[in-house]
């Protein structure tokens, strides 16, 4: 009965936390998912436009403001900003569109942390097992783009 119990809890725990893990979706349309403590962040390349789209939904709301910033803590650390975001839902998602997003896959793979500012407002994003599904991201994309 211990085997058993330990084998649920085993279980248990493996489910909740794949909960907050990067994840790559592959089809007509390109995807990278991350729900965390923190944000939901969903990284998509269309290539009908084609397009790259990052779209981060903290916990709470956004508040308005001319500059996005994203800054990537790590050992390829790096700051990119852009006066191109929208909000929407009541200011619940930012969302920024561009056709090269290399600094955007570089920064979630190669670093720690993502912190997303605008405003007064910024949101910490753990990059933590991120690589793997930006790596899967990248193939589909360079795939879909041939």
């Amino acid at each position: 009965m211990t085997t058993h119990m330990l084998r649920i809890f085993v279980f248990l725990l493996l489910s909740t936390s794949s909960a907050f893990a990067w994840e790559a979706k592959l089809g007509r349309i390109c995807e990278l998912i991350h729900d965390g403590d923190t944000a939901s962040v969903r990284v998509t390349f269309d290539p009908a436009i084609p397009e790259y789209a990052i779209s981060i939904t903290p916990k709470g709301a956004w508040q308005q403001g001319p500059l996005f910033a994203m800054r990537f803590d790590g050992p390829r650390g790096l700051t990119i900003t852009t006066d191109r975001h929208v909000l929407s839902g009541g200011g619940a998602t930012l969302t920024v569109t561009d056709r090269g997003f290399g600094n955007v896959l570089n920064g979630l793979e190669f670093n720690h942390t993502a912190t997303a500012l605008l405003g007064d407002r910024s949101v910490a994003v753990p990059l933590a097992g991120a690589a793997p599904a930006v790596q899967e991201f990248r193939a589909c994309s360079a795939g879909l783009n041939a």
